[in-house]
């Protein structure tokens, strides 16, 4: 599940918007080498293994009510985007290791409620402990979430990510090399400990270190969620990012 890197809130469109040029690379006309097949990825679970797969534009029910399942500790509902779903999570995942998202509107969740919590520290402004909580629904939901049986439904549901990624001008790309380029971009983000300081630049909050503003969208996110949810972010992440190489974890 991808999260958003972005704080502020969003309306639901109708359609996605084509990914800009500055945004999407120019494609090649040949096909490049696959790096991590997602048929490496573990068994798919008997219960999901026989189910047949909805049409791309009508699977947000199928979808929705999977991922309910899978997340049964949290509200994933009040939080998904309620339509267009996979095409969301692939243009968000396609935007994580970027360093500009082109739109807000493409985000599969609702952004976190209320603005960046802000203190004072040494004369500077600086988030706040007390944003983390703005994360607690989407922590969560990834706490609840089993990685065998998520990546399990990702694998018999990715011929849906696949086209969505196609459609969203890459056709002759790969959606899982793109998914793991983005955990390891994730996974990459600096471990920080004592407060980032930030400035007010119209709606948003910008990081006054000039290397943690130029951070990719993803390894922003981690910084503004605070070092808790980082760390319990990336450990699943790497789990996930163990399953989709084919190996095993312990339950």
């Amino acid at each position: 599940m991808a999260m958003h890197p972005k704080e502020q809130e969003s309306s639901t469109p109708t359609a996605l918007p084509a990914p800009s040029s500055s945004v999407a690379p120019a494609h090649s006309t040949s096909s490049p080498a696959i790096e991590h097949p997602i048929t490496q990825a573990e068994s798919t679970p008997a219960s999901t293994s026989t189910a047949p797969l909805p049409a791309l534009a009508d699977s947000d029910a199928s979808v929705l009510g999977a991922l309910s399942m899978l997340a049964s500790g949290g509200n994933v509902r009040s939080l998904l985007a309620p339509n267009q779903i996979i095409s969301r999570v692939v243009a968000t995942v396609d935007a994580l290791p970027r360093h500009s998202m082109g739109s807000s509107f493409i985000l599969p969740l609702r952004t976190p409620k209320g603005s960046m919590q802000t203190s004072q520290a040494n004369g500077m402004t600086v988030i706040s402990a007390d944003n983390a909580k703005r994360y607690d629904p989407y922590m969560a939901v990834l706490a609840s979430v089993d990685p065998h049986a998520l990546v399990g439904w990702y694998r018999h549901n990715y011929p849906l990510f696949q086209q969505a990624y196609r459609e969203l001008g890459y056709p002759h790309g790969y959606f899982n090399d793109r998914l793991v380029m983005a955990i390891d971009d994730m996974l990459a983000a600096p471990d920080l400990h004592d407060p980032v300081a930030v400035n007010k630049s119209g709606p948003h909050y910008v990081l006054v270190d000039p290397q943690l503003q130029s951070l990719s969208n993803g390894q922003k996110l981690m910084v503004r969620m605070g070092p808790a949810n980082e760390q319990q972010f990336k450990a699943k992440l790497r789990m996930i990012k163990t399953l989709l190489a084919g190996d095993q974890i312990a339950h």
